[in-house]
């Protein structure tokens, strides 16, 4: 495994962006000036977006009078996402189709959920006590983590069927994205340090920003290029990790 995992490191070849976080954005993006706007739920104490698909809509969580709601903003327009009798809801991602993943609270035990055509489906890991999806990619199949007699393991939901993954030898494995082609990203534990990995076809990749304590993968785009964060010198920093093929 650690000879295959050196043999990966070589086939990439990271550009590290670092992004220090609250500093500003870089100029080189394509097209005009990037433009921010501020999204803010009606009369929510406070608002935050999780996840958005390439036709804008828009996935994350408000707090009003104490309570977590989700929402959709789509055309302009907000939606409360609230799943039926939970008392918080938290969507995490939103595909192509307009399908939702995220999780809610009820009887405080934790549930991930799939939001598909106006309709919620619970997501429970078999026999797990939490459940959290985190990601899903445009054929519908559903990442993220659960928890079973006290661990957190990584699940993929696909085709109806789950399938439990951990990093050999983590404590707990966390992914964060998926991307159309079935490529994994996320975080995983051992020996007290954060790493990120990346899962591709069925072989797992180390993450390691170097210098940093600790680095976590979040999302990986169709071309397999990876975004997530660090912390080195106790500031957190983002990272643009671009894969090239060998002989480029």
């Amino acid at each position: 495994m650690e000879a295959h995992m050196k043999r990966m490191r070589r086939q990439w070849r990271p550009y590290l962006l670092a992004l220090g976080l609250a500093l500003g954005v870089t100029s080189n993006l394509p097209g005009a000036d990037p433009t921010f706007t501020t999204i803010d739920f009606p009369g929510a104490a406070s608002t935050q977006a999780f996840g958005i698909n390439p036709r804008g809509d828009i996935v994350g969580v408000y707090v009003s009078a104490g309570l977590t709601h989700g929402f959709l903003l789509s055309g302009g327009s907000f939606t409360t996402i609230d799943f039926p009798g939970a008392t918080s809801t938290l969507p995490n991602d939103i595909n192509p189709e307009g399908d939702i993943v995220g999780f809610y609270s009820s009887a405080g035990l934790d549930h991930g959920f799939l939001l598909s055509g106006g309709q919620f489906t619970t997501i429970d890991f078999p026999g797990a006590t939490l459940t959290r999806p985190r990601a899903i990619n445009p054929r519908g199949d559903i990442v993220g983590f659960y928890i079973s007699a006290g661990m957190s393991h990584a699940f993929l939901l696909s085709a109806g069927t789950f399938t439990s993954f951990d990093f050999p030898g983590a404590t707990a494995t966390r992914p964060r994205g998926i991307n159309p082609r079935g490529d994994i990203v996320g975080f995983y534990v051992s020996a007290g340090l954060t790493h990120g990995f990346l899962l591709s076809g069925g072989q797992f990749t180390t993450i390691d920003i170097p210098g940093a304590t600790s680095t976590d993968a979040e999302k990986i785009n169709p071309r397999g290029d990876i975004v997530g964060f660090y912390v080195s010198a106790g500031l957190t920093h983002g990272f643009l990790l671009s894969r090239r093929e060998e002989g480029r």
